[in-house]
């Protein structure tokens, strides 16, 4: 397997950084390289926080931690202090690449700089000396005892979860996100992938974009969603780019139909993240959009299972078939595999998948048990149910929020909507509504009325909490412990 700096070399005479200087790149992520593998007079490589907020700095540096070898954790400089504090006392990072404006007194102190790396000093053990007690790296508690990756398999920590502010990293490999890369490149029967990213790079979302691009010698666009949002469309033939998008991010678009008519030019328009609901996808179906919709996450490098645009196109609503690198099976709750169209717990196998999460403390598994529950057709293709975790019992019947949110943005008097339950002496569990209603004289009763012939009445929402915003992050995944802080403060005002 090409290691980072083959791919890189490959690409010195090749402008494929699209809007920035594709030679910057290089010079920096060869710059730092050289500056990392000097420090090789350590016994074991530096532990590096990235992040940078400039891209061609995220990039550069992203690639020349791997092919230094080190362990490197890509963050959001956008965390808030509580954020960084979990960050800095989970990683005790040796260096830190970019928030050079940020006051770093959290957790071990004050900062020292060596050269452009800004390694960090410890106010317990400044990094001097080989025998300091936070190395041998493979002894710290800090990091994976087992299984141990090759001496080619830097560690790659992508942060997983922080929605509800606990943030976790997932432990993946140079070969684990490059498994990712082939399966989807066989998928789609392509030697070349061109990517337009408007994702964050830290996010698996955002990476896998460039990765696609990078080890296939394919054009990369980088453009914050802001300024795509307000018409800012660079110069480029749509046809020949996939662009990443989530569901919110979509329905953003299509409010304008200047960039509607953009997104009909795209080869293919990806779609993940979160769960999209039917009407966006009747009416990227009616523009003719070729989108995508995905399933994958941060643990397996992206998407195992993705709807072909024809599909798509053609009537389907699943998450599609499953990626060559990929395996997945349906299983009751007793572990049994089940047939075609029952459904049950989802089980993947995967060469994408994550070693486990930092720090390692048992050996990691073939395969990962998720949360979501779905089905696979008789052609193979993946349906998704909902999450088991988000499954409400409401007199003891099994509600799945997804269903009811759907059912409640069909009659189209909500921009945006959440289901939850929420705990009721009578019910077990009483669902509710937290919604941004589409007009500010949009009435609660008169949607419930709308959804009377859509749903059973124990699946409409005995409360409805309007908000002029709901918590989502910049996936558009939705903080259901803050919405359930929400519901339980309206309620005790209005029932008071």
């Amino acid at each position: 397997m090409e290691q980072p700096l083959d791919y890189l070399n490959n690409l010195t005479e090749n402008d494929w950084l699209m809007g920035y200087d594709s030679r910057q790149f290089n010079q920096i992520a060869q710059q730092l390289y050289l500056e990392l593998t000097n420090l090789s007079v350590w016994e074991t490589p530096p532990k590096i926080i990235l992040a940078e907020r400039e891209p061609v700095k995220f990039l550069a540096s992203f690639l020349a931690a791997c092919a230094a070898n080190c362990p490197v954790f890509l963050c959001n400089p956008d965390w808030g202090t509580q954020e960084w504090q979990q960050v800095i006392d989970l990683v005790q990072p040796d260096i830190i690449l970019g928030m050079e404006n940020k006051a770093w007194d959290v957790g071990h102190g004050a900062n020292s700089e060596c050269g452009r790396c800004g390694r960090m000093g410890k106010k317990s053990s400044p990094r001097l000396s080989p025998h300091s007690p936070h190395f041998p790296l493979s002894s710290s508690p800090h990091l994976p005892i087992s299984p141990l990756p090759t001496p080619h398999s830097p560690l790659i920590m992508i942060p997983s979860g922080g929605s509800s502010g606990q943030i976790k990293f997932a432990i993946h490999t140079w070969e684990t996100l490059i498994a990712s890369v082939q399966g989807f490149t066989k998928y789609f029967q392509l030697n070349q992938v061109n990517s337009f990213c408007v994702l964050p790079l830290y996010h698996v979302s955002g990476l896998m974009q460039f990765l696609r691009s990078f080890t296939s010698a394919g054009k990369l666009v980088i453009q914050p969603f802001k300024a795509l949002e307000s018409s800012q469309i660079l110069n480029i033939q749509p046809s020949e780019f996939f662009i990443s998008l989530v569901p919110t991010q979509l329905q953003r678009l299509l409010q304008n139909p200047e960039l509607t008519q953009w997104l009909t030019q795209f080869h293919t328009v990806l779609l993940g993240g979160a769960p999209a609901w039917s009407e966006l996808l009747e009416k990227a179906i009616f523009y003719r959009i070729r989108l995508a919709p995905t399933y994958g996450m941060t643990e397996t490098a992206s998407q195992i299972a993705t709807l072909k645009p024809d599909d798509f196109l053609n009537g389907k609503t699943s998450s599609g078939q499953i990626l060559p690198h990929a395996q997945v099976t349906i299983h009751n709750q007793q572990g049994e595999i089940l047939n075609s169209n029952q459904i049950g717990n989802i089980t993947i196998q995967a060469q994408s998948l994550a070693l486990g999460y930092y720090p390692i403390t048992k050996e990691s598994q073939n395969n990962l048990q998720v949360d979501d529950l779905g089905f696979l057709d008789d052609q193979g293709y993946l349906n998704i149910v909902g999450r088991n975790s988000d499954k409400i019992i409401t007199g003891g019947e099994n509600v799945y929020p997804v269903e009811i949110e759907s059912a409640i943005r069909a009659t189209q008097m909500v921009t945006d909507v959440c289901v939850i339950g929420i705990p009721d002496q009578y019910w077990g569990q009483a669902l509710t509504a937290i919604y941004i209603p589409q007009k500010s004289n949009t009435s609660a009763l008169k949607i419930q009325t709308l959804l009377k012939d859509k749903l059973s009445k124990f699946k409409i929402p005995k409360y409805w909490i309007p908000q002029s915003n709901l918590p989502r992050n910049s996936q558009g995944k939705i903080n259901r412990q803050q919405l359930q802080q929400i519901a339980i403060e309206f309620l005790q005002s209005t029932l008071k």
